[in-house]
């Protein structure tokens, strides 16, 4: 297998290998690409629909490392605009740029992954092309997410979901007590990066920065990230003090 740092793929929609956090995975064997829209209320369309009951919108990872760039950005939202204006054709086109991705994957030998929702939340499985899910079509692909919607129904088995917890608003928090029930592991953005606690809701919690790949997380487990961009100031709820009273998390 070639060394991890040298695999870069770009389309019209998804990209890999220029993503500092996705390509920690690389050397397990698998690649991910990421889609990154514009999350927030473009032409009116909030692509993140809990964003601002969560109070994630100020410090989501759309600010972050790359995201700052105004190329990217504009990027960014030619991309949101082809959804929201002509989905059929944006959905025709990433049928492409997936078939494209998985032959870039066969041929050296590793497995493909994909995010769909890098700073999103769309509802994929509701959306169908030529009577299927995208998901459906390429049964091959692990496709993993973070969502904000604990009740998300008919997530297939190539369909990896980890939910994003906020303290920031109590209605929120209706959507934490779905996710817990359902057994969904939690993302949970910790203030200090060195010091994430052993246990957070009763779980045990995992240092989610090491790799990106959800899906080969323990199951019932809390994900620790740290605050990056924007995130770094937010003082909502969103990002979590780091709690005292938990015994630290060893490496």
């Amino acid at each position: 297998m070639e060394n991890k740092e040298t695999y870069n793929f770009k389309s019209n929609l998804i990209a890999g290998g220029q993503d500092a956090k996705t390509v920690k995975g690389n050397d397990s064997g698998y690649f991910t690409a990421i889609m990154y829209l514009k999350p927030f209320k473009t032409l009116g369309v909030n692509l993140c629909p809990m964003a601002e009951t969560a109070s994630c919108h100020k410090g989501c990872l759309y600010s972050a490392g790359r995201g700052k760039m105004s190329n990217v950005q504009k990027g960014r939202l030619r991309k949101t605009e082809w959804f929201i204006k002509d989905q059929s054709g944006f959905m025709r086109q990433l049928f492409k740029d997936l078939t494209k991705f998985v032959n870039f994957c066969n041929k050296r030998d590793i497995k493909p992954a994909v995010r769909l929702n890098g700073t999103s939340d769309i509802r994929w499985e509701n959306i169908k092309i030529a009577h299927q899910t995208i998901f459906e079509h390429f049964p091959m692909i692990q496709f993993y997410d973070y969502s904000k919607i604990a009740n998300r129904r008919n997530i297939p088995d190539n369909y990896n979901l980890t939910f994003s917890y906020s303290e920031a608003n109590p209605i929120y928090q209706r959507q934490t007590k779905i996710a817990l029930d359902k057994g969904m592991n939690i993302a949970v953005v910790f203030r200090d990066k060195d010091n994430l606690p052993k246990t957070f809701l009763g779980l045990p919690v995992i240092n989610g920065d090491k790799t990106d790949l959800r899906f080969l997380d323990p199951s019932q487990c809390i994900v620790g990230l740290y605050a990056k961009g924007e995130a770094k100031k937010d003082q909502s709820g969103f990002v979590i003090d780091n709690p005292v009273n938990y015994a630290i998390a060893a490496e």
